[in-house]
């Protein structure tokens, strides 16, 4: 799973909603099935993160931490040993009672807590009871049970459900509209958005569409930075940061106005012309 496809899982949805509420904890567990290290990353991004809509994926602190190059975003390993020593992780306790670099926090990711002994999970235990309210520590554990009852009470644990995946069955439609989105003809952008309002378009059936076409959009969005498949690649190519970034905005606004009793037509009519006249 890339950045992209978990962008557009429930549990992305609940990241980018308590970010919006200043409501991210100090430490979180990822648990479960699927790429646990993706969703960390995405979680320090929406720390990081400077923009309104956290994460966006898009600004510099985003493109960082995504590459692995943020100063404030710390994998904690130790290549030199078999599990995490004592000595790494009381250089990392430290180092968190330091101001970020150039941060909002201090974030430090465990991708595999399997190698954390329960001597060295006590080295953390005052960092997340007292610690400094910068630093922030994400635990990546298939199984939580091989963190101690001690650290699991001070943090806040999320599941990750098994093929929870973007752009997964994404319908013809969807596909179809991005194609368009990157062939940028007016024309072409306009006269789908007709076809579906004489083809007599439900608004829950216009809603589908626009959510299976914003993470497919997110998906190149997110290609842009980490790779991804073939279909993502093409849209991060032919599209580019820019034009996707504002696609997802846009297509956000419109899957929320289908919420409300408004003709298709109206809803359609606006936003063709909303991503028709996109540079």
């Amino acid at each position: 799973m890339s950045i992209g496809s978990f962008a557009e899982t429930g549990l992305a949805q609940r990241i980018r909603a308590a970010a919006a509420r200043g409501a991210l904890g100090h430490a979180v567990i990822f648990s479960g099935e699927g790429e646990l290290v993706e969703a960390a990353r995405y979680l320090a991004a929406a720390m990081e993160c400077g923009e309104s809509r956290q994460p966006c994926l898009a600004c510099v602190p985003c493109r960082k931490v995504l590459r692995d190059i943020h100063p404030d975003v710390t994998i904690v390993a130790d290549p030199e040993h078999k599990n995490i020593s004592i000595d790494v992780l009381r250089d990392m306790r430290a180092d968190a009672y330091l101001l970020p670099n150039e941060g909002r926090r201090k974030v430090y990711i465990f991708p595999d807590c399997s190698l954390l002994e329960p001597k060295a999970q006590n080295v953390l235990l005052k960092v997340l009871e007292e610690g400094p309210p910068q630093a922030a520590f994400i635990f990546c554990a298939a199984n939580s049970a091989v963190l101690l009852p001690t650290i699991r009470s001070r943090a806040e644990e999320w599941r990750l459900p098994p093929a929870e995946t973007a752009g997964e069955g994404a319908g013809a439609g969807a596909r179809q509209l991005c194609e368009l989105l990157c062939g940028g003809k007016r024309a072409d952008i306009v006269g789908f958005f007709m076809d579906l309002e004489s083809g007599k378009c439900k608004r829950e059936e216009l809603q589908i569409l626009l959510a299976e076409t914003k993470g497919l959009m997110v998906s190149g969005l997110a290609a842009c930075y980490d790779g991804g498949d073939s279909f993502s690649q093409k849209l991060a190519r032919e599209m580019g940061r820019r034009r996707l970034a504002q696609a997802v905005e846009v297509l956000e606004t419109y899957i929320r106005r289908c919420g409300y009793n408004i003709g298709v037509g109206h809803l359609t009519g606006a936003l063709a012309a909303e991503l028709a006249e996109r540079p």
